[in-house]
This record gives structure tokens, C-alpha cells and sequence, in this order.
């Protein structure tokens, strides 16, 4: 079975300003802090989006943050059940690690890594 788009972000330097944006434009609400490694935001400026349905049930979470010195970019994460194991085949298969595999605070593991053309895909799985 192949692994799931489980999670996205949207990271800035002015995440109150992107959250503001989101609720407006999409009708959003964040729940603000939320536990999130420091590597991929200011853990005190991350909001977690919850899970908004579409009319069959499908959607994802999200979340929101950044801060003073994060680079402005979105990313979707895949679930997988070894987030180290996914981001060694991800390199043998042409890509770079970018960040981690990193724990957040909740127990989450993440990485990122580039694809071969430099899209930068996030990775997610337990601990």
C-alpha cells in the first residue's frame, strides 16, 4: 500500500501574519503554540491546523509558523512507518537530506529532504 499525505505546513517569518491570512481566505483556526520541532518552526510561534473535511469525509492537517530566520515555504509530509529508513532510500534514489530525522515534542519524527530536481517533500512517522 502506498504511503499516505498525512500533514502540510506553511512556514514564514511572520506566521501570525500567514495564520491571519489563512483565516481569512480559507476560514482556518489555528490552535496556537503547538508542539512542533524547533528545526521547523518557532515552537511558541507554530499553530496547528485540525483535520477540515471536504463534503466525502477527505482532507489533512496542517499547520502554520516560522519565524525570525525560517525561509518562506510550504511542504507536505508523507507518512511512513521509518522516517530514517524513507530518507536513506529517499538519498540513494537521487535526493538530500535536508533536515532531521528530528523529534518533536510530541513524539513525531520528521525529516526533510530534496528531491532530485530540489523540491523540498517532508517526511513523518512515530518514534
Amino acid at each position: 500500500m502506498p504511503d499516505p499525505v498525512v500533514h502540510f505546513e506553511v512556514i514564514g517569518t511572520n506566521p501570525e501574519r500567514l495564520r491571519e491570512y489563512y483565516n481569512a481566505l480559507f476560514g482556518w483556526e489555528f490552535a496556537t503554540p503547538s508542539p512542533v520541532a524547533a528545526e521547523v518552526s518557532d515552537p511558541d510561534r507554530y499553530g496547528f491546523l485540525d483535520l477540515v473535511q471536504a463534503g466525502d469525509g477527505s482532507g489533512i492537517r496542517g499547520g502554520v509558523g516560522g519565524g525570525d530566520g525560517f525561509v518562506a515555504h510550504a511542504v507536505f509530509y508523507v507518512g511512513v512507518p521509518d522516517v530514517a529508513a524513507a530518507l536513506r532510500r529517499a538519498e540513494a534514489l537521487g535526493g538530500t537530506q535536508l533536515m532531521g530525522p528530528v523529534t518533536s515534542p510530541s513524539g513525531l519524527v520528521v525529516a526533510h529532504f530534496g528531491d532530485p530536481e530540489g523540491t523540498v517533500i517532508g517526511l513523518a512517522g512515530p518514534a
